[in-house]
This record gives C-alpha cells, sequence and structure tokens, in this order.
C-alpha cells in the first residue's frame, strides 16, 4: 500500500464509504427503474449468504437511501433551484444526481451531519465518480443549498415571525440564490 493510498484510506471512514454506497445505490435502481429501497433489501438479502460475495449494507446507507427515497420529491427541487436557469435535473450526468440527492439529503435531513462535511464529501465523490467538470458545478450547487438552509433557519427559530415576514424573506432568499446560482451546472 502506497503512503497514498494510505492517507486515503484514513480520511475516507465508515460515513464516506456509506455514503459513496448510497450514490451506488440510487444510481443504480434509477438506471433499472427500480425502487432503491427495495434495492437495499436485496442486497441486505444477497449479503447473507457469503456465495454472493456481496458487502453488507451499511446502517447509513441504508438511512440515506431511504431517507432520500422518502424526501426525493423535495430534494430534486431543492437541486433544480440551485442549477443554471439552462439546466434541468434529468440533463445532469445520473451518477451527478445520485450524488447531489445524497448530499442534499444530508444538509437538508440530518442535522447531525455538520454543512461542511456533506458538501466536501459530495465534492469528493463527484470528483472520484464523475467528470472533470462535475465537482465545481456540484461545490456550487451544494453550497447554495447549505447557504439556503442557514439563510432560512433563524426565522424558523426565531418563532414570534410571522407567516408575511416569514414568506416575503424567503421569498428574497430564493430570488437572491437564484441569482447567484445562474451557471450552476455542467458545461456541455
Amino acid at each position: 500500500m502506497t503512503e497514498d493510498s494510505k492517507k486515503n484510506y484514513r480520511r475516507h471512514g465508515s460515513r464516506y464509504r456509506a455514503r459513496r454506497r448510497a450514490a451506488d445505490i440510487l444510481y443504480e435502481a434509477e438506471n433499472r427503474d427500480v425502487d432503491p429501497v427495495q434495492l437495499v433489501a436485496e442486497r441486505i438479502e444477497l449479503a447473507r449468504d457469503r456465495d454472493n460475495a456481496v458487502a453488507p449494507v451499511a446502517e447509513y446507507t441504508r438511512a440515506i437511501v431511504s431517507g432520500v427515497a422518502d424526501e426525493l420529491d423535495t430534494i430534486d427541487e431543492k437541486i433544480e433551484r440551485f442549477l443554471s436557469t439552462d439546466w434541468e435535473l434529468h440533463r445532469i450526468p445520473a451518477v451527478d444526481r445520485a450524488i447531489l440527492r445524497v448530499s442534499t439529503w444530508e444538509l437538508l435531513f440530518n442535522p447531525d451531519i455538520p454543512t461542511a462535511t456533506a458538501v466536501v464529501e459530495g465534492v469528493e465523490l463527484a470528483s472520484e465518480y464523475s467528470h472533470d467538470a462535475a465537482p465545481p458545478y456540484v461545490h456550487a450547487v451544494l453550497d447554495d443549498i447549505a447557504q439556503s438552509r442557514s439563510e432560512s433557519s433563524p426565522l424558523d427559530v426565531a418563532g414570534d415571525a410571522d407567516a408575511d415576514e416569514v414568506a416575503d424573506a424567503g421569498a428574497e432568499a430564493a430570488d437572491t440564490a437564484e441569482s447567484e446560482a445562474a451557471g450552476h451546472a455542467p458545461q456541455d
């Protein structure tokens, strides 16, 4: 094992591997047009027999896949909101969609994962699995999602803001985010 591979091995812990496996499963499920939760169940069953040579599915992988499946519409809407106006989610590579979905789920629905970790790990997955143009736009989209989440948090926590103030602030944040997000998509 080389020194670089030792360094990468230490750097990529069990959560990174769970994210990678979740992205793989989401990618496969989309390409096969099957339910990703059912695909996880199949993998769990196959892993019980050592002759199948299927690795066990980590609990965190299950949580991600289940979470993405449960919140897919919300996740996809959030991703599309921050893609360039010239791009739609179905036009980006499937592997990038899977990675963005994993990281967006972590940003929006898993408060145990630090924002920076969700963004950096998503970019790392894009660097590992996608084309050279993917990491910059994956980073831009995830960063915008993270910022939009943190921009809305003070109003959510305040509790004393009325519905009109929340709606006005949300609309203003959306306008700002859309103008900043122009160009956040892969180039042809």
